[in-house]
């Protein structure tokens, strides 16, 4: 019973992380119907060969900007278990609060990175470029959120990590 109370706490502590996934997902549909409301006002169409060299110049970077951000997810995950904490008494609420806090900037920095993404759709739409490279932006983005959404082992390790630092 005790291990199903606490992985309830723990999903209630990744509230506000999946709210930031809600609201980068919100910022996706928007993009979308924005694009299909507005159409062609929205767009300043440049020339094809300028918009070739944007469009690969995105996608480029898009298929950079995954690996990449596993990367730099990879990383903060790691300095959140091993960054030094500097807690007085280093009980139980107060380790759950700094890893709280350290996943939410490890989420915040996987979103803002992958949310980039769909922008390029949009400017790209913007640019003169039909709905498919919108769709294909955006779908790229929206796989991302899947890919780096809150996960509740991450939370749980460096709750982990926190409190062996109590016993080192």
């Amino acid at each position: 019973m005790g291990n199903q109370a606490e992985h309830e706490q723990l999903k209630s502590d990744l509230i506000l992380p999946w709210i930031i996934v809600g609201i980068m997902l919100t910022m996706l549909a928007a993009y979308i119907i924005l694009c299909h409301t507005l159409g062609e006002q929205l767009q300043q169409p440049l020339p094809e060969d300028q918009r070739v060299l944007i469009r690969t110049m995105f996608y480029a970077i898009a298929i950079v900007t995954f690996p990449l951000t596993n990367l730099i997810r990879h990383i903060q995950l790691r300095l959140n278990q091993t960054m030094p904490c500097h807690l007085a008494t280093h009980d139980a609420a107060e380790r759950r609060a700094t890893a709280k806090s350290r996943y939410l900037v490890t989420v915040l920095v996987s979103m803002a990175q992958i949310e980039a993404v769909g922008i390029f759709g949009l400017i790209m739409f913007v640019l003169g470029d039909d709905f498919n490279t919108l769709y294909i932006f955006t779908g790229l983005s929206a796989l991302g959120l899947f890919l780096y959404r809150p996960k509740i082992e991450e939370y749980s390790e460096i709750i982990d990590a926190i409190a062996a630092q109590r016993h080192e």
